[in-house]
């Protein structure tokens, strides 16, 4: 039986409410001063807890399919994603605050030029006063001899809301991934840098020039790009920048791209949305601006505004719900010069198992999409 199969829900939640009225009979007899007795009293109670838990579980993962079967669930899905459609190709600076480890790396060595750096630093903006914690990866060839005068394409990489960029090294293991496709050849060497979606937390801004409140997508498409050529060898001009990340980050990338495709020519968005969430962590987006809503809405942009030169990448699961129509439903009504391609698997939930099957291919696509002169 399937984990999103309603009918496991329905007979989970059944068991719950059996164990509930088992123990509402059983506990008159077992109301004894013994040790079975206690010992039975309080089996009752954890199985009923357990029960209770896990048809919880089974709802919320129902509503939101955070793993679409068991084998997503124990992180036993392992296939890679398959590109679909692929069209042609006053700054203060980054504030390094120190080196992290390279999760997944690989190599016992720890020479830059042999698996890159990736540093901690806190990103500053110069216009918009906003700042926020990240990292920033530097490929070997950065260090390599050489290319000391070389500056390098550029993705700024956002997780979902209000996750943690640690869980981009960690967990998504995004510069363990390039380090790996730069040594089979199939990817440019890259500059990443790594972030939460919101440099105004804990209020999630949704990427927003929020009216009296936190210019976010300023922060992202003016001060980040500029502390980054400040601080590092990244190339400048219109095509040496993407945007990509998931869930919100995702809804993230598309925004910025649609939006600011001057400054972000490729984009990738892994199970992101199309229109910015409006609740309790957002507060009031748009100042009551139904217009700045639609506009805000990508779906809404594509069919009622001039489209942009941009090339984008809606990556996938088939099974989650909470995106994959509307990706292909934005994909198909795409039309020149804006270039969509698709990224799918089969199977998986809106979680970082599906992501990580994602990446290789969505990484390969954005390097082939990012101008790099060398």
């Amino acid at each position: 039986m399937g984990l999103t199969s309603h009918k496991l829900l329905a007979l989970m939640a059944l068991f719950a409410v059996s164990t509930v009225l088992g123990t509402l009979w059983v506990w008159p007899k077992l109301a004894v001063r013994s040790w079975p007795a206690m010992f039975l009293r309080l089996g009752t109670i954890l199985l009923t807890q357990l029960a209770l838990l896990a048809t919880l579980g089974l709802a919320v993962n129902d509503y939101f399919v955070f793993y679409s079967s068991w084998s997503d669930l124990f992180g036993h899905e392992r296939g890679t994603g398959v590109v679909q459609g692929a069209g042609p190709g006053g700054p203060t600076g980054v504030q390094v605050l120190g080196t992290a480890e390279i999760t997944g790396a690989g190599s016992a060595s720890r020479d830059p030029a042999q698996i890159g750096r990736l540093d901690r630093v806190r990103i500053p903006g110069g216009t918009t006063g906003l700042s926020t914690d990240g990292y920033v990866y530097l490929p070997p060839q950065y260090f390599q001899p050489g290319n000391e005068g070389r500056h390098f394409p550029a993705v700024l990489v956002m997780t979902g809301f209000p996750g943690d960029a640690t869980n981009l090294v960690t967990k998504l293991r995004y510069p363990a991934t390039e380090l790996d496709l730069l040594r089979r050849g199939t990817m440019k060497p890259t500059v990443l840098v790594l972030m939460r979606p919101s440099p105004s937390m804990p209020r999630d801004s949704e990427c927003e020039d929020i009216p009296n409140g936190p210019q976010a997508q300023t922060y992202f498409t003016t001060d980040v790009p500029a502390d980054l050529r400040a601080s590092y060898r990244v190339l400048g001009g219109t095509g040496s920048v993407g945007v990509m990340g998931d869930s919100t980050g995702g809804y993230c990338a598309l925004k910025l791209g649609m939006e600011h495709p001057q400054t972000f020519s490729a984009v990738v968005s892994l199970s992101g949305y199309l229109k910015a969430a409006e609740d309790v962590t957002t507060g009031d987006l748009f100042a009551g601006s139904q217009q700045r809503r639609n506009e805000a809405d990508m779906a809404w942009r594509l069919a009622h505004l001039p489209v942009p030169a941009l090339n984008v990448l809606l990556a996938d699961s088939k099974e989650d719900g909470r995106t994959y129509a509307d990706s292909s439903a934005f994909a198909a009504g795409a039309r020149p010069p804006l270039v969509v391609a698709q990224a799918t698997v089969d199977k998986g939930g809106h979680n970082f198992t599906t992501w990580n099957r994602l990446l290789p291919p969505s990484l390969t696509w954005l390097s082939v999409h990012l101008d790099d002169p060398s």
